[in-house]
């Protein structure tokens, strides 16, 4: 098989319409997806065009996994009735509400054992 040089490659991926360079001092890369973050430290980035596509290849060394917490939406109704079930202020049932992810039975349970 023969090898191909380096400048020689080059020349060949232009003529494909194929470009490709580093993206210099990237601190960081950061992917989240509906769960979770990835982060990864001090990457090095290569960006390959073809045809008015990018393509970002990331490569490094020291990558964090972060679970990502979904903020639950309350419903009014719901404060409402904790607020009314465990006899406190309506912030407080919010409050509680948030804490227990939205749990009725829970937040009620805890509002009335602070009582």
């Amino acid at each position: 098989m023969k090898r191909i040089s380096p400048r020689e490659a080059k020349r060949m991926m232009q003529r494909m319409g194929l470009s490709m360079g580093e993206m210099p001092d990237v601190q960081q890369v950061v992917f989240k997806t509906s769960t979770k973050e990835i982060i990864v430290e001090n990457p090095e980035v290569a960006i390959m065009e073809m045809h008015g596509q990018k393509i970002f290849q990331v490569t490094g060394e020291k990558i964090v996994e972060k679970q990502i917490e979904k903020k639950v939406a309350i419903p009014e109704e719901d404060v409402q009735l904790v607020a009314t079930q465990a006899k406190v202020s309506v912030e407080e049932a919010r409050e509680t509400l948030e804490q227990t992810k939205g749990d009725l039975a829970q937040a009620i349970l805890l509002l009335s054992q602070t009582k």
